[in-house]
């Protein structure tokens, strides 16, 4: 069964931090790339980061270059994202995903799998 569940979503203040977690299973794991994306109310889903099977390539949107880290653990399937100096703007549910291509993709439906989203509230 493939399956992406995220974790450590929740409210913050502006300038405050959060680490999201994304359990994956053996199998989505092994996909190529795995990836961050974002929805906020009313508007469509954006790539935020994604990272290599390795680890050794990341790619991010300009509007979280600096701010945000991607990174993995493969010897607990999981990867994180780490968010500093989080602003309003950055408010939105946030999905992890899998895909087959490579870290360079950002188009939505070129990743395969995808978790059920954890929330992200940035306060001014």
């Amino acid at each position: 069964q493939v399956q992406l569940v995220e974790s450590g979503g929740g409210l913050v203040q502006a300038g405050g931090s959060l680490r999201l977690s994304c359990a994956a299973s053996v199998h989505t794991f092994s996909t190529n790339a795995m990836g961050w994306f974002r929805q906020a109310p009313g508007k469509e889903r954006e790539f935020v980061a994604a990272i290599s099977w390795s680890g050794g390539s990341t790619s991010y949107a300009d509007s979280v270059k600096g701010r945000f880290t991607i990174s993995r653990d493969n010897a607990k399937n999981t990867v994180y994202l780490q968010m500093n100096n989080l602003k309003p703007e950055d408010t939105a549910v946030y999905y992890c995903a899998a895909t087959r291509y490579s870290v360079s993709e950002r188009r939505v439906y070129k990743y395969d799998y995808w978790g059920q989203g954890t929330q992200v509230t940035v306060s001014s």
